[in-house]
């Protein structure tokens, strides 16, 4: 069952106290003498170990500096700084229907000029053709109960995804096989998302790979995530929308999206792949 946004804040936040007491104890320092090198009362050492009073940025370095682990500061303030907004409700921000949604991503899309995605489930939001979307949309407003502005989502998405088509922006995109066949739609809506699919891999923009049933896995298939120019991952499950952008995190995203791609086909491989999809819906 997934857990609860404000569960897993709150287990962040634990960790966070648990892993800046494991420094302090690896230092030898009690409470009473880490206050004395922060400058500040041995009760605040508690509540910060104890989950009871976010560190900030600052409490953070000094922490680190008067354990001797100025190393651990950079990962330890990007996790602080992640725990409040790293599980953000879909209900909070679908509140106002799904356009909201989609028009919320938009100024991130056009900063970034590398994107890494993984899709396990459905085709990726950026190559979505509008019929797909919006038959797609719908199901999640249906099940969400959400405000019906389903054709305004639809357009505010392809407004958004023109950064396929416009400025300095790479994608490098990789599909499990089963995306291709999961029938979302009829077989007309089906059939232009799949053609608008073998028109994309020719996008001098677009990497676009995809891995077989058959294949020998080296990874596993996973839920789907982006990576946005090595900063910043977008990792969904049902009920919320986890932004991770811590540096470990990070990279153990871009390493697992190497691997994936490793088990992708691309080129004529990956087209037929596409195409025995396509005449798939014939039958």
């Amino acid at each position: 069952m997934p857990t609860h946004p404000s569960s897993s804040v709150q287990q962040a936040r634990e960790a966070l106290a648990a892993h800046l007491r494991e420094i302090r104890l690896d230092a030898g320092l009690t409470k009473r003498e880490l206050a004395a090198r922060c400058s500040w009362h041995e009760s605040k050492s508690s509540r910060i170990e104890n989950a009871r009073t976010p560190p900030s940025d600052a409490d953070i370095r000094a922490w680190c500096t008067a354990c001797g682990a100025t190393d651990q500061t950079p990962d330890l303030i990007a996790a602080n700084r992640q725990t409040e907004a790293m599980y953000v409700e879909w209900r909070r921000l679908q509140r106002t229907g799904l356009r909201r949604l989609q028009q919320s991503g938009a100024t991130l899309y056009q900063h970034t000029r590398q994107f890494r995605v993984y899709c396990s489930d459905v085709v990726p939001g950026f190559l979505q053709t509008p019929g797909y979307a919006t038959t797609l949309l719908k199901s999640i407003a249906a099940f969400r109960g959400t405000p019906d502005d389903v054709n305004h989502a639809v357009e505010a998405r392809m407004r958004r995804n023109s950064v396929v088509r416009e400025g300095d922006h790479r994608f490098a995109i990789v599909l499990e096989e089963s995306v291709l066949r999961y029938r979302i739609g009829d077989a007309d809506t089906m059939a232009a998302q799949l053609g608008h699919l073998l028109s994309a891999m020719a996008l001098p923009s677009v990497s676009l790979g995809i891995i077989p049933f058959t294949f020998e896995r080296t990874v596993w298939p996973m839920a789907t995530f982006t990576v946005f120019d090595d900063a910043r991952v977008h990792a969904d499950s049902l009920d919320a929308a986890a932004t991770l952008t811590q540096p470990g995190q990070v990279d153990l995203y871009v390493r697992a999206f190497q691997g994936l791609s490793g088990s992708a086909v691309y080129g004529a491989a990956a087209r037929g792949l596409v195409t025995r999809a396509l005449a798939a819906l014939d039958g």
